[in-house]
């Protein structure tokens, strides 16, 4: 490791990591060779100090899965959405109607209605709603239906309307024509 290199150019002793961790946090820094807080440039002040912080007692972030029968069901091992840090993931969304699980036709313009109207009670259920989404991600069959894609997305999101990013994929689960996944932020 680049660290030890330094250790031995400047005549450190050896640091036991494994003592460290039951007293304190390990700390690296990087400046003008600062390792462990000390720093070895003596001329002038000090640039600032970045460092990396590694504890063994640190809180883990919290993710809380949101779950709505009023939306389709996850297709695999995955979450219709995570909760975590203020922040909403949603998984990406298919035009399934809820109760069937079929899609509502064959059609973009259906599947698209019926993809937003599932995103909306997902975000319902997570305390969301259409002005909270801050990123969309769209994934169509074919990039042909982006022009009838936007004139119905158009009508769900208020403006400013989210950032967003409109892929055409190779194939969608259940040969869908539309998918879409979104982050919001949370109140």
């Amino acid at each position: 490791m680049a660290w030890c290199a330094a250790a031995r150019t400047f005549h450190m002793p050896a640091i036991d990591v494994g003592s460290l961790r039951s007293r304190a946090p390990l700390v690296a820094g990087i400046g003008c060779v600062s390792l462990a807080g000390a720093n070895f440039r003596r001329s002038g002040p000090s640039p600032p100090f970045a460092s990396l912080g590694i504890s063994t007692d640190a809180t883990p972030v919290l993710k809380e899965p949101v779950q709505t029968d009023k939306a389709p069901a996850a297709l695999g091992p995955y979450s219709q959405a995570i909760k975590a840090n203020n922040m909403l993931f949603m998984s990406g969304v298919l035009g399934l109607v809820p109760e069937t699980g079929k899609f509502v036709s064959d059609s973009v313009e259906d599947q698209t209605e019926q993809v937003l109207k599932n995103m909306g009670e997902i975000l319902k259920a997570s305390g969301a709603s259409y002005a909270s989404v801050v990123k969309t991600t769209i994934m169509l069959a074919d990039l042909k239906d982006f022009k009838k894609v936007n004139e119905i997305y158009a009508r769900y999101f208020p403006a400013p309307a989210p950032a967003r990013s409109t892929y055409q994929v190779a194939a969608l689960p259940l040969d869908a024509r539309i998918e879409i996944e979104c982050i919001a932020a949370l109140h």
